[in-house]
């Protein structure tokens, strides 16, 4: 079991960058699926990047060259990187273990996601003009 905490949300100008962090305490994170994904009003639960046991990452398509996500076992802590940040992009954003697709825990269906994977609160982005 392990527990997630986020942070470094809040509001930016298009164009410009956040850095979000994701802390983990408890056991066995190091040896789990790490995602972080978000959730757009009126849109699906979405992958933006997952980071492997191995600390190797993949890219949704929407963010790749403007994101960047690692691991750090030692710290238990994995970040994103944001740049370029654009109106498409505010969002709740969360670090996720062991997701393989289905709901965000802000959607109707929190209860399946709080059931199937371990999700940190979220943070909120927001992108402004």
């Amino acid at each position: 079991q392990v527990q997630l905490v986020e942070s470094g949300g809040g509001s930016v100008e298009a164009g410009g960058s956040l850095r979000l962090s994701c802390v983990a305490s408890g056991d066995k994170y190091d040896m789990y699926r790490m995602d972080w994904v978000r959730q757009r009003p009126r849109k699906e639960c979405a992958g933006i990047a997952t980071i492997d046991s191995n600390s190797r990452v993949t890219y949704g398509y929407a963010v790749k060259d403007r994101f960047t996500s690692s691991r750090d076992n030692a710290k238990k802590t994995m970040y994103l990187e944001m740049s370029s940040l654009k109106p498409e992009d505010p969002a709740m954003y969360y670090c996720v273990g062991e997701w393989y697709g289905g709901s965000c825990p802000s959607s109707p269906y929190a209860w399946s996601a709080r059931y199937f994977s371990y999700w940190g609160q979220g943070t909120q982005v927001t992108v402004t003009s």
